[in-house]
Protein backbone atom coordinates (compact mmCIF):
# COMPACT_ATOMS: atom_id res chain seq x y z
CA UNK A 1 0.00 0.00 0.00
CA UNK A 2 1.76 3.32 -0.85
CA UNK A 3 1.68 7.03 0.85
CA UNK A 4 -1.78 7.73 -1.10
CA UNK A 5 -3.79 5.01 -0.60
CA UNK A 6 -2.95 4.71 2.96
CA UNK A 7 -3.92 8.84 3.60
CA UNK A 8 -7.55 7.90 1.57
CA UNK A 9 -8.36 5.35 3.71
CA UNK A 10 -7.38 7.46 7.26
CA UNK A 11 -9.61 10.30 5.79
CA UNK A 12 -12.12 7.43 5.93
CA UNK A 13 -15.09 8.03 8.33
CA UNK A 14 -18.41 6.17 8.93
CA UNK A 15 -20.83 7.18 11.95
CA UNK A 16 -19.35 7.29 15.24
CA UNK A 17 -20.58 4.61 17.76
CA UNK A 18 -21.56 7.27 20.44
CA UNK A 19 -24.48 7.97 18.42
CA UNK A 20 -27.48 6.55 17.03
CA UNK A 21 -31.08 6.87 15.50
CA UNK A 22 -32.51 6.69 19.20
CA UNK A 23 -29.33 8.44 21.27
CA UNK A 24 -27.03 10.71 21.44
CA UNK A 25 -24.05 10.48 23.98
CA UNK A 26 -21.28 12.34 21.94
CA UNK A 27 -21.26 14.79 24.95
CA UNK A 28 -20.32 11.93 27.48
CA UNK A 29 -16.48 11.00 25.94
CA UNK A 30 -14.49 11.30 28.54
CA UNK A 31 -13.86 10.15 32.30
CA UNK A 32 -15.25 13.97 33.61
CA UNK A 33 -19.50 13.70 34.26
CA UNK A 34 -20.71 16.81 35.98
CA UNK A 35 -17.15 18.31 35.88
CA UNK A 36 -16.05 15.58 37.75
CA UNK A 37 -12.67 13.95 37.23
CA UNK A 38 -13.31 10.51 39.03
CA UNK A 39 -10.14 8.98 37.59
CA UNK A 40 -7.15 7.53 40.54
CA UNK A 41 -5.02 9.74 39.05
CA UNK A 42 -6.91 12.26 40.71
CA UNK A 43 -8.03 10.99 43.46
CA UNK A 44 -5.36 8.84 45.05
CA UNK A 45 -2.09 10.58 46.46
CA UNK A 46 0.52 7.07 45.96
CA UNK A 47 -0.63 6.93 41.92
CA UNK A 48 -0.63 11.17 41.34
CA UNK A 49 3.01 11.12 42.96
CA UNK A 50 4.54 7.85 40.90
CA UNK A 51 3.18 9.43 37.54
CA UNK A 52 3.72 12.71 38.08
CA UNK A 53 7.21 12.35 39.40
CA UNK A 54 7.45 9.43 36.12
CA UNK A 55 6.20 11.60 33.53
CA UNK A 56 8.15 15.09 34.83
CA UNK A 57 11.62 13.35 35.15
CA UNK A 58 10.97 11.68 31.48
CA UNK A 59 9.92 14.67 29.61
CA UNK A 60 12.59 17.13 31.21
CA UNK A 61 15.52 14.63 29.54
CA UNK A 62 17.21 16.36 26.32
CA UNK A 63 16.48 15.20 23.05
CA UNK A 64 18.64 15.20 20.36
CA UNK A 65 19.22 14.01 16.49
CA UNK A 66 22.78 12.31 15.97
CA UNK A 67 24.13 11.66 12.72
CA UNK A 68 26.65 9.12 13.86
CA UNK A 69 27.61 10.93 17.30
CA UNK A 70 27.41 14.28 15.83
CA UNK A 71 24.28 16.59 16.28
CA UNK A 72 21.87 17.28 13.38
CA UNK A 73 18.92 19.52 12.82
CA UNK A 74 15.92 18.82 10.82
CA UNK A 75 12.74 19.90 9.89
CA UNK A 76 11.67 16.63 11.65
CA UNK A 77 13.32 17.07 14.96
CA UNK A 78 12.30 20.29 14.72
CA UNK A 79 9.05 19.47 15.50
CA UNK A 80 9.18 17.22 17.92
CA UNK A 81 12.00 18.68 20.03
CA UNK A 82 10.63 22.29 19.73
CA UNK A 83 7.55 22.83 18.36
CA UNK A 84 5.14 19.48 18.13
CA UNK A 85 1.78 21.41 17.15
CA UNK A 86 -0.05 24.88 18.01
CA UNK A 87 -0.77 24.46 21.07
CA UNK A 88 2.22 22.85 23.19
CA UNK A 89 5.63 22.47 23.55
CA UNK A 90 8.15 19.36 23.38
CA UNK A 91 8.32 18.66 26.91
CA UNK A 92 4.34 19.24 27.25
CA UNK A 93 4.01 16.45 24.99
CA UNK A 94 6.18 14.27 26.28
CA UNK A 95 4.98 14.58 29.92
CA UNK A 96 1.34 14.13 28.43
CA UNK A 97 2.13 11.17 26.43
CA UNK A 98 3.69 9.64 29.60
CA UNK A 99 0.67 10.41 31.53
CA UNK A 100 -1.58 8.48 29.67
CA UNK A 101 0.67 5.57 29.40
CA UNK A 102 0.92 5.23 32.89
CA UNK A 103 -2.75 5.77 33.81
CA UNK A 104 -3.93 3.85 31.32
CA UNK A 105 -1.40 1.74 29.65
CA UNK A 106 -1.07 3.17 25.95
CA UNK A 107 -0.32 6.57 25.23
CA UNK A 108 -1.21 7.73 20.92
CA UNK A 109 0.15 10.77 19.27
CA UNK A 110 -1.34 11.20 15.38
CA UNK A 111 1.40 12.29 13.06
CA UNK A 112 0.10 15.02 10.18
CA UNK A 113 2.14 14.74 7.00
CA UNK A 114 1.56 17.39 4.11
CA UNK A 115 1.00 16.34 0.94
CA UNK A 116 5.13 15.67 0.15
CA UNK A 117 5.00 13.39 3.09
CA UNK A 118 6.70 15.33 5.27
CA UNK A 119 6.22 15.63 9.32
CA UNK A 120 4.06 18.71 9.67
CA UNK A 121 2.82 18.43 13.47
CA UNK A 122 2.24 15.71 16.26
CA UNK A 123 -0.80 15.67 18.53
CA UNK A 124 -1.85 13.57 21.41
CA UNK A 125 -5.30 11.68 21.73
CA UNK A 126 -7.27 10.60 24.27
CA UNK A 127 -6.21 6.63 24.60
CA UNK A 128 -10.31 5.75 25.76
CA UNK A 129 -10.89 6.98 21.82
CA UNK A 130 -8.32 4.96 20.20
CA UNK A 131 -8.54 0.89 19.19
CA UNK A 132 -5.76 -0.91 17.34
CA UNK A 133 -6.47 -3.52 14.60
CA UNK A 134 -4.91 -5.95 12.92
CA UNK A 135 -6.52 -5.45 8.92
CA UNK A 136 -6.86 -8.71 7.08
CA UNK A 137 -6.52 -6.79 3.66
CA UNK A 138 -2.78 -6.24 3.95
CA UNK A 139 -2.14 -7.67 7.56
CA UNK A 140 -0.66 -4.07 9.10
CA UNK A 141 -1.82 -2.62 12.57
CA UNK A 142 -4.33 0.22 12.06
CA UNK A 143 -5.99 2.39 14.47
CA UNK A 144 -9.20 3.07 14.79
CA UNK A 145 -9.73 6.58 16.42
CA UNK A 146 -13.18 7.02 17.77
CA UNK A 147 -14.60 10.68 18.24
CA UNK A 148 -17.68 12.73 16.71
CA UNK A 149 -16.82 11.31 13.41
CA UNK A 150 -14.60 7.51 13.27
CA UNK A 151 -10.74 7.50 11.45
CA UNK A 152 -8.44 5.31 10.41
CA UNK A 153 -4.72 5.68 10.72
CA UNK A 154 -1.79 3.38 9.34
CA UNK A 155 0.45 2.47 12.02
CA UNK A 156 3.32 4.49 10.28
CA UNK A 157 0.60 7.60 11.05
CA UNK A 158 0.01 7.13 14.81
CA UNK A 159 3.09 6.86 17.71
CA UNK A 160 2.10 4.19 20.23
CA UNK A 161 3.82 3.82 23.54
CA UNK A 162 2.69 1.08 25.91
CA UNK A 163 3.43 -0.77 29.00
CA UNK A 164 4.07 -4.60 28.88
CA UNK A 165 2.02 -6.59 26.46
CA UNK A 166 2.05 -10.12 25.06
CA UNK A 167 2.26 -12.06 21.98
CA UNK A 168 -1.72 -12.07 21.51
CA UNK A 169 -2.11 -8.02 22.85
CA UNK A 170 -2.05 -5.19 20.86
CA UNK A 171 -2.40 -2.98 23.53
CA UNK A 172 -0.86 -2.15 26.97
CA UNK A 173 -1.65 -3.38 30.30
CA UNK A 174 -2.64 -0.67 32.22
CA UNK A 175 -0.92 -0.44 35.86
CA UNK A 176 -3.99 1.09 37.48
CA UNK A 177 -6.18 -2.01 36.38
CA UNK A 178 -3.25 -4.06 38.23
CA UNK A 179 -3.83 -2.62 41.42
CA UNK A 180 -7.26 -2.35 41.39
CA UNK A 181 -7.56 -4.23 44.52
CA UNK A 182 -5.17 -2.44 46.24
CA UNK A 183 -6.76 0.88 45.25
CA UNK A 184 -9.86 -0.52 46.76
CA UNK A 185 -8.33 -1.44 49.90
CA UNK A 186 -6.28 1.42 50.63
CA UNK A 187 -9.75 3.75 49.97
CA UNK A 188 -11.84 1.23 52.31
CA UNK A 189 -9.46 1.99 55.01
CA UNK A 190 -9.20 5.82 54.58
CA UNK A 191 -12.89 6.24 54.56
CA UNK A 192 -13.35 4.25 57.89
CA UNK A 193 -10.71 5.97 59.37
CA UNK A 194 -12.14 9.45 58.18
CA UNK A 195 -15.57 8.59 59.10
CA UNK A 196 -14.06 7.41 62.70
CA UNK A 197 -12.45 10.17 62.87
CA UNK A 198 -15.33 12.49 62.37
CA UNK A 199 -17.44 10.93 64.88
CA UNK A 200 -19.31 12.70 67.34
CA UNK A 201 -18.33 12.09 71.02
CA UNK A 202 -20.56 8.75 72.56
CA UNK A 203 -21.52 8.16 75.47
CA UNK A 204 -23.36 5.06 77.54
CA UNK A 205 -25.85 6.99 80.81
CA UNK A 206 -26.85 3.77 83.15
CA UNK A 207 -29.62 4.70 85.67
CA UNK A 208 -30.26 3.18 89.04
CA UNK A 209 -33.71 3.28 88.26
CA UNK A 210 -36.44 2.96 84.94
CA UNK A 211 -37.35 6.14 83.54
CA UNK A 212 -40.33 6.59 81.42
CA UNK A 213 -40.07 8.17 77.72
CA UNK A 214 -40.85 12.09 78.74
CA UNK A 215 -38.15 11.60 82.05
CA UNK A 216 -35.42 10.18 79.46
CA UNK A 217 -35.80 12.94 76.79
CA UNK A 218 -35.45 15.52 79.51
CA UNK A 219 -32.16 13.47 80.93
CA UNK A 220 -30.91 13.54 77.51
CA UNK A 221 -31.19 17.36 77.04
CA UNK A 222 -29.68 18.10 80.41
CA UNK A 223 -26.44 15.66 79.79
CA UNK A 224 -26.28 17.17 76.21
CA UNK A 225 -26.51 21.29 77.54
CA UNK A 226 -24.30 20.30 80.43
CA UNK A 227 -21.55 18.83 78.76
CA UNK A 228 -21.76 21.90 75.50
CA UNK A 229 -21.51 24.56 78.35
CA UNK A 230 -18.47 23.12 80.30
CA UNK A 231 -16.43 21.86 77.98
CA UNK A 232 -16.82 18.30 77.82
CA UNK A 233 -16.24 18.22 81.29
CA UNK A 234 -19.24 15.69 83.26
CA UNK A 235 -20.44 15.42 86.54
CA UNK A 236 -21.33 11.95 87.65
CA UNK A 237 -24.57 12.07 89.44
CA UNK A 238 -25.56 9.43 92.64
CA UNK A 239 -27.05 6.57 90.95
CA UNK A 240 -26.25 7.66 87.41
CA UNK A 241 -22.51 5.68 85.60
CA UNK A 242 -21.66 7.44 82.38
CA UNK A 243 -19.50 5.32 80.55
CA UNK A 244 -17.77 6.87 77.04
CA UNK A 245 -17.90 5.02 73.50
CA UNK A 246 -14.79 5.24 72.08
CA UNK A 247 -13.49 5.76 68.59
CA UNK A 248 -12.15 2.90 66.79
CA UNK A 249 -9.53 4.51 65.15
CA UNK A 250 -5.69 3.94 64.77
CA UNK A 251 -3.42 5.77 63.27
CA UNK A 252 -0.86 2.56 63.36
CA UNK A 253 -3.49 0.66 60.98
CA UNK A 254 -3.29 3.61 58.44
CA UNK A 255 0.40 3.95 58.53
CA UNK A 256 0.76 0.15 58.02
CA UNK A 257 -2.14 0.12 55.03
CA UNK A 258 -0.21 3.43 54.05
CA UNK A 259 2.66 1.35 53.84
CA UNK A 260 1.81 -1.55 52.15
CA UNK A 261 -0.03 0.12 49.17
CA UNK A 262 2.94 2.04 48.22
CA UNK A 263 5.26 -0.60 48.30
CA UNK A 264 2.82 -2.20 46.06
CA UNK A 265 2.69 0.77 43.99
CA UNK A 266 6.31 0.74 43.62
CA UNK A 267 6.39 -2.99 42.19
CA UNK A 268 3.64 -2.27 39.77
CA UNK A 269 5.46 1.20 38.66
CA UNK A 270 8.75 -0.29 39.09
CA UNK A 271 10.80 2.06 40.68
CA UNK A 272 12.32 1.87 43.90
CA UNK A 273 10.46 2.82 47.03
CA UNK A 274 11.86 5.87 48.00
CA UNK A 275 10.32 7.58 44.86
CA UNK A 276 7.05 7.39 46.74
CA UNK A 277 9.21 9.19 50.10
CA UNK A 278 9.10 5.94 51.84
CA UNK A 279 12.82 6.01 53.63
CA UNK A 280 12.36 3.68 56.12
CA UNK A 281 15.49 1.06 55.98
CA UNK A 282 17.31 3.05 53.79
CA UNK A 283 20.18 5.85 53.61
CA UNK A 284 22.19 8.96 51.61
CA UNK A 285 24.43 6.63 50.26
CA UNK A 286 21.95 4.10 49.26
CA UNK A 287 20.06 6.14 47.99
CA UNK A 288 22.40 7.41 45.35
CA UNK A 289 22.52 3.32 44.46
CA UNK A 290 18.46 3.08 44.27
CA UNK A 291 18.88 6.39 42.18
CA UNK A 292 21.31 4.27 39.51
CA UNK A 293 19.08 1.44 39.72
CA UNK A 294 16.34 3.31 38.37
CA UNK A 295 18.17 4.97 36.06
CA UNK A 296 19.11 1.50 34.65
CA UNK A 297 15.44 -0.83 35.62
CA UNK A 298 12.90 1.81 35.26
CA UNK A 299 14.04 4.51 32.89
CA UNK A 300 16.11 3.07 30.29
CA UNK A 301 13.41 0.19 28.88
CA UNK A 302 10.37 3.54 28.71
CA UNK A 303 13.24 5.82 27.10
CA UNK A 304 14.58 2.83 24.49
CA UNK A 305 11.00 2.31 23.57
CA UNK A 306 10.20 5.93 22.52
CA UNK A 307 13.59 6.12 20.55
CA UNK A 308 12.71 3.24 18.79
CA UNK A 309 8.91 4.43 17.83
CA UNK A 310 10.50 7.70 16.96
CA UNK A 311 13.16 6.03 14.93
CA UNK A 312 10.81 4.14 12.99
CA UNK A 313 8.07 6.62 12.15
CA UNK A 314 9.74 10.12 11.83
CA UNK A 315 12.77 8.98 10.51
CA UNK A 316 12.96 7.71 6.60
CA UNK A 317 14.46 4.56 5.84
CA UNK A 318 17.26 6.41 3.74
CA UNK A 319 17.91 9.02 6.69
CA UNK A 320 18.47 5.50 8.98
CA UNK A 321 20.57 3.96 6.62
CA UNK A 322 22.80 7.18 6.55
CA UNK A 323 23.35 7.08 10.33
CA UNK A 324 20.70 9.13 11.40
CA UNK A 325 19.08 8.55 15.60
CA UNK A 326 17.25 10.02 17.99
CA UNK A 327 18.49 9.70 22.01
CA UNK A 328 17.32 11.38 24.90
CA UNK A 329 20.05 11.85 27.19
CA UNK A 330 20.32 10.78 30.59
CA UNK A 331 23.66 11.44 31.48
CA UNK A 332 22.73 14.07 34.02
CA UNK A 333 20.88 11.79 35.97
CA UNK A 334 23.98 9.88 36.91
CA UNK A 335 26.34 12.86 37.26
CA UNK A 336 26.41 12.45 41.49
CA UNK A 337 27.93 14.73 43.52
CA UNK A 338 30.78 18.02 42.69
CA UNK A 339 33.13 15.52 44.26
CA UNK A 340 32.33 12.18 41.78
CA UNK A 341 31.83 14.41 38.82
CA UNK A 342 35.68 15.83 39.61
CA UNK A 343 37.03 12.61 40.07
CA UNK A 344 35.37 10.95 36.82
CA UNK A 345 36.20 14.39 34.70
CA UNK A 346 40.27 13.78 35.95
CA UNK A 347 40.16 10.19 34.89
CA UNK A 348 38.35 11.16 31.51
CA UNK A 349 40.86 13.81 30.74
CA UNK A 350 43.84 11.80 32.02
CA UNK A 351 43.14 9.00 29.60
CA UNK A 352 42.07 10.74 26.50
CA UNK A 353 38.37 9.75 27.64
CA UNK A 354 36.96 13.29 27.21
CA UNK A 355 38.21 16.35 25.57
CA UNK A 356 38.35 19.39 28.09
CA UNK A 357 35.45 21.16 26.06
CA UNK A 358 33.16 18.04 26.39
CA UNK A 359 33.43 18.17 29.95
CA UNK A 360 32.45 22.39 29.59
CA UNK A 361 29.82 21.85 27.47
CA UNK A 362 28.36 19.23 30.67
CA UNK A 363 28.68 21.38 32.99
CA UNK A 364 26.99 24.05 30.81
CA UNK A 365 30.06 25.97 30.19
CA UNK A 366 31.37 27.70 26.51
CA UNK A 367 33.86 25.66 25.06
CA UNK A 368 37.03 27.42 25.11
CA UNK A 369 38.69 26.41 21.82
CA UNK A 370 42.77 25.82 21.57
CA UNK A 371 44.15 22.99 23.29
CA UNK A 372 40.70 22.44 24.95
CA UNK A 373 39.60 20.99 21.72
CA UNK A 374 42.39 18.05 21.82
CA UNK A 375 42.49 14.59 23.96
CA UNK A 376 45.31 14.36 26.31
CA UNK A 377 47.18 12.10 28.21
CA UNK A 378 48.84 11.62 31.32
CA UNK A 379 52.42 12.59 31.23
CA UNK A 380 51.77 15.03 32.96
CA UNK A 381 49.80 16.17 30.55
CA UNK A 382 50.75 16.38 26.98
CA UNK A 383 48.04 16.12 23.87
CA UNK A 384 47.61 12.66 22.38
CA UNK A 385 49.14 13.89 18.89
CA UNK A 386 52.33 15.45 20.14
CA UNK A 387 55.50 13.20 18.82
CA UNK A 388 56.60 11.27 21.21
CA UNK A 389 60.24 12.82 20.56
CA UNK A 390 58.88 16.25 21.92
CA UNK A 391 57.42 14.55 25.38
CA UNK A 392 58.99 15.02 28.57
CA UNK A 393 60.28 12.09 30.13
CA UNK A 394 62.44 13.56 33.51
CA UNK A 395 61.72 16.08 35.80
CA UNK A 396 63.92 18.61 34.92
CA UNK A 397 61.88 18.82 31.86
CA UNK A 398 64.44 17.10 29.46
CA UNK A 399 62.88 16.12 25.89
CA UNK A 400 63.28 12.49 24.76
CA UNK A 401 66.12 12.51 22.11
Amino acid sequence: MNIFERLKLSAKMVAAGWKGESYDFSHWEGRKFWGIDNSNLATNENIFSVISRLSNIFSSLPLKLYQSYDYKTTNTFDVIANNPNHNMTSMELFNKLEVSRNETGNAYAIIFRDIRSQIEKIAPIESAYVMPFINRDDGDLWYKVNGSQTYYFHNMDMLHFKHITGVGRLEGISPLKVLNNTLRFDKAVQDFSLSEMEKKESFVLSYGTNVDEKKRKEIIAHFKRFYAENGGILFKEPGVDITEIKKQYFSSDTIASEQITRARVANVFNVPLFFLNDSEGGSYSSHEQLMIQFVQMTLTPIIRQYEQELNRKLLTQAERMAGFYFKFNIGSLLRGDVTARTAFYQMMIRSAGMKPDEIRQLEDLPPVGGNAEKLWISGDLYPLDLPIAERKTDKGGEKNE
